[in-house]
């Protein structure tokens, strides 16, 4: 696998084996109790791969949907961009895409699509629309404002990500997901970091089910929690990442499929860790990307700042569990979650970063939302110096 190069021993690069080892074991818990059928971990520190291990109906070369989780790896793509000088954010995007600016979005700006302000958080497009440029740009055009851009965030699952995959296309000349591959994989030597999925690799895609039972109403009334508002991301959406069209398409806010070993290097990258040749993206561009941007704004469930980067999450205050960090990350901690679970952080104070991957998808969200917590505290511990 490409991910070989990177390997290494826990102790070689400061990881507590006693606290691995704990990871270990929580990481693997719901796949033992038969409530996920697979699960998938990776630690990395210092520019190295120290721990990757699949646990149940999977292996190592299995490939799994990442989901949101993709939103930072498309990110990452512009910010190489922002780094050349080629995209300026403060700009509006009908600037570069003149057909986006009908129905109102003409003042738009490209940073308010990664900071979830832009007000169209339930833009319709279908994954087969991305195939033909006019029908992907009559979707632009035709998406109207659900409220004033920049007065509010709300999360966009997938909306404003469709633009900012149609903006790297436009400013480098290249398709979006070659532009993956070709400025992001290849330099990193990560074989299996992919937006869009070949179908002759489709064999090695892990299937997504769904388990568990729902919290009603009445749960999350007793629970003393809001009842989480309804999305796009639904059991079908997910599901459709079975079906070989979406597996195949570039979804720049979900369709990401890899392996843990993959994204855990790819955040390795952003630390500045790999490769030797010297980072992909500056140190000045890495400071701009991670500092918050979104004041005082906050979630619309949890109440909580919303403190996000351009396409990342920031950790920030103590309220970082509410924002998918484990108590332990260090407020400069930053990733991105992915529906089900996923989680992929680096936190630059330790030099470590985690990823960790199921194809099982828990219909109990603070179960979920628990265990996610739990593994991230334990991953964060690792490390030892």
């Amino acid at each position: 696998m490409s991910t070989a190069q990177y390997k290494s021993s826990p102790e070689a690069v400061g990881i507590d084996l006693e606290k691995l080892e704990a990871l270990r074991t929580r990481a693997r818990q719901e796949v033992d109790a038969k409530l996920l059928p697979s699960a998938q971990i990776a630690v990395a520190r210092k520019g190295r791969l120290c721990h990757f291990e699949t646990f149940g109906e999977a292996d190592n070369s299995s490939l799994y949907c990442i989901f949101s989780a993709t939103k930072a790896i498309t990110s990452a793509a512009a910010w190489l961009l922002i780094q050349e000088g080629k995209l300026d954010i403060t700009q509006p995007v009908a600037g570069i895409i003149p057909e986006f600016g009908e129905n109102d979005k003409a003042e738009i700006t490209i940073e308010q699509l990664f900071l979830h302000t832009a007000g169209f958080p339930h833009a319709p497009f279908r994954v087969e629309d991305w195939h033909d440029k006019q029908r992907r740009m009559e979707r632009f055009a035709s998406w109207r404002l659900g409220w004033a851009p920049g007065s509010r965030y709300e999360y966009h699952p997938t909306s404003s990500m469709w633009v900012i995959g149609e903006l790297i296309e436009r400013i480098s000349g290249s398709r979006y997901e070659d532009f993956i591959r070709e400025r992001i994989a290849a330099p990193l030597a990560l074989d299996d970091l992919r937006v869009g999925t070949p179908e002759d690799l489709q064999a090695r895609v892990t299937h997504i089910s769904h388990h568990g039972d729902a919290l009603t109403e009445a749960d999350y009334q007793e629970l003393g929690l809001p009842v989480p508002p309804v999305t796009e991301v639904t059991e079908d959406v997910i599901s459709n990442f079975n079906r070989p069209i979406n597996r195949a398409t570039p979804v720049p806010g979900g369709g990401g499929i890899m392996t843990a070993a993959d994204l855990v290097l790819f955040y390795q990258a952003l630390l500045g860790e790999i490769p030797a040749s010297g980072p992909l993206w500056s140190e000045a561009t890495m400071a701009l990307v991670t500092t918050p941007r979104t004041g005082e704004l906050t979630d619309q469930t949890t109440g909580a700042k919303i403190n996000r980067g351009l396409g990342v999450v920031i950790a920030g205050d103590e309220k970082r569990n509410l924002r998918g960090f484990g108590h332990t990350n260090s407020p400069t901690t930053f990733g991105h979650q992915g529906a089900g679970g996923q989680l992929a952080w680096a936190d630059p104070e330790t030099g470590l970063s985690f990823v960790y991957l199921t194809n099982g998808h828990d219909r109990n969200r603070i179960r979920e939302a628990r265990r996610g917590i739990s593994i991230s505290n334990r991953a964060a511990d690792c490390a030892a110096d």
